[in-house]
């Protein structure tokens, strides 16, 4: 079983790739990711989907009309934090950046998959999943 640390730890060598997708973070609610429907349709590759905090899949067309329907909340200004980010290459242009973010008392774990296309990065894949409350971080940023 590999240790905590060993878990949490990015390559020295991807560091300017993590770099590069922190500010991405959380998708959908940053002004880096960008915060417009042209915005969302750029970075969700065609075949993009997601497992929600609740367990539910949803695929692109949905996430866009719901994105549409109800404009997202700026991470900034709604002051959540992001933290503990990791960052694993799993082939020469797709990525794994996992992280924590804590939003007023919600916790989640939260895992994206991202790829360096000639359009810039895109997302294939992303997932939340809610942890307690009460339970802190486990790593620092």
């Amino acid at each position: 079983m590999a240790s905590r640390k060993t878990f949490f730890t990015t390559d020295p060598a991807l560091a300017p790739i993590l770099d590069e997708l922190r500010p991405l973070e959380p998708i959908f609610h940053t002004p880096d990711f960008g915060l417009e429907p042209a915005d969302f349709e750029r970075r969700t590759a065609p075949d993009y989907w997601e497992v929600g905090a609740s367990g539910r899949r949803y695929g692109r067309d949905f996430i866009l009309q719901a994105l549409a329907d109800s404009p997202p909340v700026n991470a900034t200004t709604a002051r959540w934090r992001a933290s503990g980010h990791a960052l694993r290459q799993l082939s020469p242009d797709t990525y794994l950046l996992t992280y924590s973010l804590r939003q007023s008392d919600r916790l989640t774990r939260r895992s994206t998959l991202w790829q360096r296309t000639l359009a810039g990065w895109q997302i294939l894949y992303h997932q939340g999943t809610i942890v307690s409350a009460n339970e802190d971080d486990l790593a620092p940023s």
